[in-house]
């Protein structure tokens, strides 16, 4: 009855594996860029770059002239000062001076009801001067001058009302930041996969461009104001269809953040991240379940069985399912290679196999943790 049960256990996890790698995940990692042809008669609409920025004296110094080498000929920056009591005030004053276009606006307290983060993008949002909003954080960099154009070009030129796009990490030789590295490349294998498969369920407020008309036609974060973090996974998850969004996948269209330098810094952002997910539409949970449940199957089958034919000395049987496993593992790291390239215009380190195990862990155990928390915030 053991054995049977560890070959049924590998037997669902290969079958549900092989389905998301080479079907699902393989959709981003053989794409092929082609270009929409524009629908809108106005294709270089203006556009408002939106930072919310909490104590971001030092990012917000590299930031601002970084956004002001893009090559588009209409946008402004509109940075919200939320409650700092760093220099930030200051130098924006000081940047306005050199810099015409950058505005910011100054949030002294947050109401009670509603989270700090969703208060200050939503107050940014409606002072913005432009319909289309392009967001990102202080800590970000645009990978090239083309970032506004490319990211918002399907919002402008083809009247898409989601842009979804991708926010890298820093490179740094350490163990944290390779696993950084992969659980990045993870995450945007399945929002990316879905929305190529036209069921988008989530972007990174890193780099999303939506219209300012749209979300004040809804109501801004309507159903979800009393939740911390959400401004960008859940609210694609609630308003975003294969429809009125797109995915771009394009090197030059990127961001690149500042990456976490401790483990514990980076488990509690993440708890942020992962938390949100318990908010999400009960299908959109099933696609991260699904793989989750039958990557662990995979490997609870795997070892049971390697282990059980080990020890009996079935050489056949043990030569068989290795045989799988190493398959399955080539599987990995040419999608994982493939994705990358595709996605950032390179191969990053990642320890691909060994964080593809520690993944078991990472899931079952920060995921139930921040299913579960109530001390989640901002900043």
């Amino acid at each position: 009855m053991g054995l049977f049960l560890l070959w049924f256990f590998f037997g669902i996890g290969v079958i549900i594996q092989v389905v998301y790698l080479l079907v699902i995940f393989g959709r981003t990692a053989l794409f092929k860029s082609f270009t929409k042809s524009a629908k809108n008669q106005n294709p270089e609409e203006g556009v408002t770059v939106l930072v919310a920025a909490h104590n971001e004296f030092q990012n917000l110094k590299v930031l601002i002239p970084k956004l002001f080498e893009q090559d588009y000929p209409k946008f402004d920056v509109m940075i919200v000062n939320d409650r700092s009591t760093d220099r930030t005030k200051r130098l924006l004053e000081e940047m306005m001076a050199i810099y015409p276009k950058l505005r910011s606006v100054t949030i002294k307290y947050t109401p009670k009801h509603v989270t700090a983060k969703k208060f200050a993008l939503t107050l940014g949002i409606k002072v913005a001067k432009n319909d289309v909003i392009l967001l990102t954080d202080a800590d970000c960099m645009p990978t090239s001058n083309q970032w506004i154009r490319k990211m918002t070009a399907p919002v402008r030129e083809n009247d898409k009302t989601f842009s979804i796009g991708f926010s890298g990490y820093a490179i740094k030789s350490t163990m944290l930041n390779k696993w950084i590295q992969f659980e990045t490349i993870l995450t945007a294998l399945f929002y990316f996969s879905f929305g190529l498969w036209k069921a988008p369920f989530m972007g990174v407020g890193r780099n999303l461009c939506y219209r300012k008309s749209f979300f004040m036609d809804i109501k801004a974060f309507k159903g979800i104001w009393h939740l911390e973090g959400g401004d960008d996974d859940l609210f694609v998850n609630q308003y975003a269809t294969g429809k009125n969004s797109t995915i771009v996948i394009d090197p030059e269209a990127n961001t690149t953040s500042i990456p976490k330098e401790t483990w514990k810094e980076y488990l509690i952002q993440k708890k942020r991240h992962l938390h949100a997910g318990k908010y999400y539409r009960a299908e959109d949970k099933r696609k991260i379940g699904l793989f989750s449940f039958s990557h662990a199957l995979f490997w609870i089958g795997a070892l049971g069985l390697l282990i059980y034919f080990g020890l009996g000395q079935h050489l056949e049987q043990f030569l068989i399912v290795l045989g799988i496993v190493l398959v399955r593992s080539a599987m990995v790291v040419w999608i994982f290679k493939s994705a990358s390239k595709k996605i950032q215009g390179s191969t990053t380190p990642m320890n691909i196999l060994v964080n593809d195990i520690s993944y078991l862990g990472y899931f079952w155990v920060l995921g139930s943790v921040s299913y579960q928390a109530k001390d989640i915030q901002w900043k």
